[in-house]
């Protein structure tokens, strides 16, 4: 496998001017978690240790964001938050079934995952310090209410999955080691089964009116297709993992590879907000630049 650092450069430059051009005016945008900056930071100071403990935390973000204007509980940061806590609280349900080879090896990816989510959270609004470009697109809209609150969660998902997934594999691997495609691979596509399961009422608690009018038409075909989606990114979060995980002892290929995890991350939110319909050719051609970076031989 050879690393195309020129692809790597004209990528970035390309995915930045990109975003650019999609980016849209924000009403009302954020800048900080004003008015409880101060309670936000302390919160997501500590790391959590283990899945418990990220639900826990992730349940004190949410009393945080629901005092957030736009007004109680409306906050759109707030939308991504409550269907990640549901998500988190089925895995954690799930590593003592028969389904899971390896609870360990499960739950540390889970804590590696959460881990970079409130990193994101600790750098917003912070002087010297930026959450990934991913994160930004849905922190910016935190109390614009033109954004609904499935566009907001489908912003967080993004940058969840798109950008922080494989960071966390390959971080999961650097406590445990590489498994490569053992016994733990399994239990990593397990949670694609929550997410299938999860979909269809995630996706209607947060419709408006009219989403859900289109949903009664369409039937169960959004939710199949959505299942799809979430399949085919999860799998290239892991292709992507694996790519960084080769380039782990050289800091300069790395650093390149991760400014087109972060830009085409980022590019894909900005996009999301013209139209979830674009939903899915957004995430494959996100995960597509980057694995276009690799030649392999």
């Amino acid at each position: 496998m050879n690393f195309d650092r020129a692809r790597a450069q004209s990528s970035a430059v390309a995915l930045a001017d990109g975003r650019q051009r999609l980016a849209r005016a924000v009403t009302a945008a954020a800048h900080d978690w004003a008015p409880a900056q101060r309670e936000m930071l302390a919160m997501v100071a500590t790391p959590p240790e283990d899945i418990a403990g990220v639900i826990e935390r992730i349940g004190n973000v949410q009393e945080i964001l629901d005092s957030l204007p736009p007004s109680p509980g409306n906050n759109r940061v707030a939308a991504f938050n409550t269907l990640y806590l549901t998500i988190t609280e089925q895995v954690a349900d799930s590593l003592t079934g028969p389904d899971v080879t390896d609870p360990h090896w499960l739950e540390t990816l889970d804590v590696e995952f959460a881990r970079l989510y409130f990193k994101a959270l600790g750098t917003w609004g912070v002087t010297g310090a930026n959450p990934a470009g991913a994160w930004e697109v849905l922190f910016r809209r935190a109390h614009d209410d033109t954004v609904t609150a499935m566009d907001a969660a489908v912003l967080g998902v993004n940058a969840h999955i798109n950008h922080d997934l494989a960071l966390a594999v390959v971080a999961t691997w650097e406590r445990l080691g590489y498994p490569g495609d053992g016994p733990q691979h399994p239990d990593y596509l397990l949670v694609n089964k929550i997410f299938y399961q999860q979909i269809p009422l995630l996706r209607r608690r947060f419709a408006t009116a009219w989403q859900l009018e289109i949903d009664r038409c369409v039937g169960d075909l959004d939710d199949w297709s959505q299942r799809i989606l979430v399949r085919t990114t999860r799998a290239m979060a892991w292709e992507q993992a694996e790519v960084l995980w080769r380039l782990r002892d050289d800091p300069e290929d790395l650093a390149r590879a991760l400014l087109v995890l972060d830009r085409a991350s980022a590019c894909a939110g900005e996009t999301l907000l013209t139209g979830t319909t674009l939903l899915k050719a957004v995430w494959l051609t996100a995960a597509a630049w980057f694995r276009r970076l690799v030649k392999r031989r």
